[in-house]
């Protein structure tokens, strides 16, 4: 993807990780770090399965520098107190722009520190900021958590979740009176079916097979846990 995820003056090496982590569940391998801290987290246990986004992870000095190949630079916020100079898009509105945009250009997607998040003049280098709707009074989410809900909206499909499941092939007829027939035997073999009640037993197990709505593989399933049940009743 042409996406670049910037860590700027990350703190934690384990949310470092955290976040390769998310990126490489969503395909994203490009990672930047500004002024990151001066610690080992080549080695941070939470990028499972990401330790090569880690090692190809590039530093720089600067924000400027980090972005300076992208068309479109995106600042993160939770906004907290703060005023804002640039426009302010959700996250759901600001994933769909991004997502566009990638088609064409690279995009820098900003993440700023644990502590303060993206400071005013990171923030200068920005097109514009978007936000995770959080609730008001816990704003702010953990960085790694925050790289995750941002690249799942990003590359999200939306078509795909109007695609409609696979449909099995319902039951016939045939195949639920086997059923039927059997459990009926089961029932009888086990003790619960009466010779008093017999009738009025087995048409509320017909009618309670048919609610079950079983597509034909699950009616041969049936089929053969019934058959074992009867085996082990007679032997």
């Amino acid at each position: 993807m042409n996406l670049r995820v910037v860590l700027v003056s990350p703190r934690n090496p384990l949310n470092i990780g955290a976040a390769a982590r998310a990126m490489s569940n969503f395909g994203v391998f490009e990672l930047r770090l500004v002024n990151a801290y001066n610690v080992a987290f080549l080695e941070a246990k939470s990028a499972v399965k990401a330790s090569k986004i880690l090692i190809n992870a590039r530093g720089f000095e600067s924000v400027a520098d980090a972005v300076a190949d992208c068309s479109l630079i995106v600042g993160t916020t939770s906004i907290g107190n703060r005023a804002l100079e640039h426009p302010l898009r959700r996250l759901e509105t600001g994933g769909r722009i991004i997502a566009k945009k990638l088609a064409s250009a690279p995009v820098a997607l900003l993440f700023g520190s644990e502590k303060f998040g993206l400071t005013n003049e990171d923030m200068s280098y920005c097109h514009w900021l978007m936000r995770i709707p959080s609730r008001e009074e816990h704003g702010s989410m953990n960085l790694g958590q925050a790289v995750a809900v941002c690249l799942y909206e990003i590359i999200r499909n939306p078509a795909a979740v109007r695609a409609k499941p696979e449909i099995k092939r319902a039951a016939s007829a045939e195949e639920m009176e086997r059923v039927t027939a059997l459990l009926e035997e089961v029932l009888e073999h086990s003790g619960y079916v009466h010779a008093r009640v017999e009738g009025s037993t087995k048409m509320k197990i017909r009618r309670l097979v048919r609610r079950m709505g079983l597509n034909s593989h699950d009616a041969e399933v049936w089929l053969g846990m019934l058959r074992q049940i009867k085996w082990k009743l007679l032997n």
